[in-house]
């Protein structure tokens, strides 16, 4: 099986209304980096590649064919703090304040203006992810 370099075999794929303003809210809120566009013939994004570190996503404005949807998403950043405050000042709205989970990560969560969940966490153990 063939994946390009940068994506995953399961890949998220996210519609929205607004496309250019939702890209511009990533890049803010999380620091993805648009990758490639190409645009439908009336000049909405027909497709939108955002890098997230190693994590590939792609975006594209809603439709008729293809109306918005929502979806949740974990995130894995640096800081989690940080990254919360980023997130809030670049326009989401908080779900969840940040602490430490027992699952070893510190984690809050926002809920993006096209109305996706992301939960923002910071890994703090070593261990394994799964309880036991």
């Amino acid at each position: 099986m063939h994946v390009p370099q940068g994506f995953a075999v399961v890949t998220p794929y996210i519609f929205v209304d607004g496309g250019n303003e939702y890209v511009e809210f990533l890049d803010a809120a999380f620091g993805a980096k648009e990758i490639g566009r190409s645009l439908a013939p009336d000049g909405r994004i027909a497709n939108c590649q955002l890098r997230f570190n190693t994590a590939t996503i792609m975006v594209s404005d809603a439709s008729e064919q293809f109306p918005a949807s929502s979806g949740a998403f974990y995130l894995y950043v640096e800081n989690a703090d940080a990254s919360m405050e980023r997130a809030l000042n670049a326009g989401a709205e908080k779900i969840m304040d940040t602490e430490d989970m027992p699952y070893g990560d510190r984690q809050g969560g926002v809920r993006d203006p096209s109305g996706n969940i992301w939960w923002i966490s910071e890994r703090l153990s070593a261990e394994p992810y799964f309880l036991t």
